[in-house]
C-alpha cells in the first residue's frame, strides 16, 4: 500500500554514481538543473539551502552523507506552514549498475495534500538532472515559476 505522505521515484541514469553525486552536492553543478542559488554543506548537520526562483527557498540540513552512494537531508520551504523548513526528508541512494546508476529517491514526511505538487516538481527536476548528467542542455527551467509551495 502506498503511503500518502511519501513520493518515490526510481530511475536509471547512464552515468557513474560519482558523477550524479557531484550534481547533488556541488552548488555550481546543482544550479545547472535546479535553482538560481545554493549553499550546500554536504556533511551531517550541514546546511542545505536552495533558492529555486528568487521567491521560493528550500531550507534543510544534511543528515547522512555517504560519498557517491547516499544522501539524506531534511527539506522544507521558508515561510510555508504546510511544509516548513526541515519538516520532511529526502533520501537518495545511488546504486552502481553495469550501464550506469540506479537512483532511488524518496521524499517522506509530507502532508498528503502536498504530495501531488512535490511529485510534479520532483518529476520535472529529476528529468532535468538526468539530462544534465548526460551532458545535454535541459533548456530553461519553465517549472521554476511554479515551484511547489506545499
Amino acid at each position: 500500500m502506498d503511503d500518502p505522505t511519501v513520493f518515490r521515484r526510481e530511475m536509471r541514469i547512464p552515468a557513474p554514481p560519482a558523477t550524479i553525486f557531484a550534481f547533488l552536492t556541488d552548488p555550481q553543478k546543482l544550479l545547472r538543473w535546479m535553482g538560481i542559488s545554493a549553499t550546500l554543506e554536504p556533511q551531517p548537520g550541514g546546511l542545505y539551502l536552495l533558492d529555486v526562483n528568487g521567491k521560493d527557498k528550500v531550507r534543510g540540513a544534511f543528515r547522512e552523507v555517504v560519498p557517491v552512494h547516499r544522501l539524506v537531508y531534511s527539506f522544507g520551504w521558508e515561510g510555508n506552514e504546510e511544509v516548513p523548513p526541515e519538516s520532511s526528508q529526502i533520501e537518495i541512494d545511488l546504486i552502481e549498475q553495469p550501464d550506469g546508476t540506479l537512483m532511488r529517491m524518496t521524499h517522506s514526511g509530507l502532508p498528503p495534500s502536498a504530495v501531488p505538487a512535490h511529485a510534479k516538481g520532483w518529476a520535472h527536476y529529476l528529468d532535468r538532472l538526468a539530462a544534465v548528467v548526460a551532458d545535454l542542455d535541459p533548456g530553461p527551467d519553465m517549472q521554476a515559476c511554479d515551484a511547489p509551495k506545499g
